[in-house]
């Protein structure tokens, strides 16, 4: 008892708790430390429940095979217009619109396509080249079409909507092409496209081009590569045949490899002016996690994009759900976003056959990106 009685003296007890105190604060910040620097946390998107909000439909022949991969621009009006591809039975990639004013229901949809493609376009010669009797998402092709107008991204510059596409004619050639339309006429459903321009090598495969959506010292800017670094060429014009120089890329090569996107595969929406920089959204594959396209983002730096300021450290999107695998299996394609509400609403194909939507505070995004995703 005198033991005891001499160990729980007052002058004990308060050391005792002072010093738990102590181990208890360094423990605090410590693990507070952790949290800050642990590239982990997640800033995932979150799905539309509706998804996916739009589908083949198989009255319609055009269509009937997939509808997937959407350009999505907003109008003066805060209407989203959405140019997705769509296939038919007959393998051929075309354009239809779809709009919707709260960018989350499909409020109107085109009974037919208001853009297909032309012969050295997006057209083979049929001479040359026969398609398949029937549409499968899941060949050895190009999203399961032989030929078309393949994966539209879209941005207004002006009055004016300015489209990139893959013009697929055949391994032989995967080109890129550029029309435009009127804000005007796209809100009126009046289909007056640009006679379209050829705008990559026909010595080369290219895919996955983007045009950032204002001009940058007085230029269009197109971006055309991530991987290895990031590739932009200036440009004069996108609608005089005879004022741009046909650009020479590089297929996209390596990644990080240490992190989710050691496999880089191309750009995703075109970019998006923040006051962090340039948010342009990429898809990116993990050797140690095959056959699934993931989605991420960076940030670019507002006066030279060929900068990358932040990168995510963690996919914001994967193929998890039904919808992003019952046909061609583990496929999230975003090559649409626009921000509505303060939200940034991303519109992507699921598993190559459906149209999707999901959605993060933009603000929330670009803190994450900001405070995880700094390159060292």
């Amino acid at each position: 008892m005198i033991f005891i009685s001499t160990i729980l003296t007052p002058t004990n007890i308060t050391l005792t708790i002072v010093i738990l105190f102590i181990v208890y604060f360094i423990a605090y910040f410590w693990h507070q430390s952790l949290l800050r620097k642990k590239p982990a946390h997640r800033q995932d998107l979150s799905r539309h429940d509706s998804n996916p909000i739009m589908s083949p439909r198989p009255h319609q022949e055009w269509e009937s095979g997939g509808t997937f991969n959407p350009a999505a621009v907003t109008d003066n009006e805060g209407t989203v217009h959405l140019l997705y591809r769509a296939v038919g039975d007959d393998g051929v990639s075309r354009i239809g619109h779809a709009s919707s004013r709260d960018g989350k229901h499909i409020d109107s949809r085109s009974s037919f396509p208001v853009y297909q493609p032309s012969r050295g376009y997006g057209m083979p010669d049929p001479n040359t080249v026969q398609g398949p009797l029937a549409y499968d998402p899941t060949a050895h092709r190009s999203g399961g079409g032989w030929a078309g107008c393949e994966d539209p991204r879209a941005v207004k510059i002006e009055d004016r909507i300015y489209v990139t596409y893959t013009a697929f004619e055949g391994w032989n050639s995967v080109r890129i092409g550029v029309t435009s339309i009127s804000e005007k006429d796209l809100r009126n459903n009046r289909w007056n496209w640009k006679k379209p321009k050829i705008i990559s090598s026909s010595k080369q495969v290219n895919k996955n081009w983007v045009i950032f959506p204002e001009k940058i010292k007085g230029k269009f800017v197109i971006l055309h590569s991530i991987s290895p670094r990031i590739l932009v060429d200036y440009v004069d014009s996108l609608s005089n045949p005879y004022s741009a120089e046909t650009i020479f890329s590089q297929s996209p090569k390596g990644g990080r490899a240490t992190h989710w996107d050691n496999w880089m595969r191309g750009a995703g929406a075109p970019p998006i002016k923040t006051d962090k920089g340039w948010l342009l959204l990429y898809h990116a594959m993990d050797r140690n996690d095959p056959d699934k396209y993931k989605l991420g983002a960076m940030l670019l730096d507002l006066n030279d994009p060929t900068v990358i300021l932040y990168r995510s450290p963690k996919p914001i999107l994967e193929p998890n759900m039904s919808y992003e695998n019952d046909s061609k299996a583990g496929v999230v394609y975003a090559s649409g976003a626009v921000i509505k509400n303060g939200n940034l609403l991303v519109y992507y194909g699921g598993g190559d056959r459906h149209v999707c939507v999901a959605e993060t505070p933009l603000q929330a995004l670009l803190e994450w990106l900001t405070r995880y995703g700094k390159i060292n």
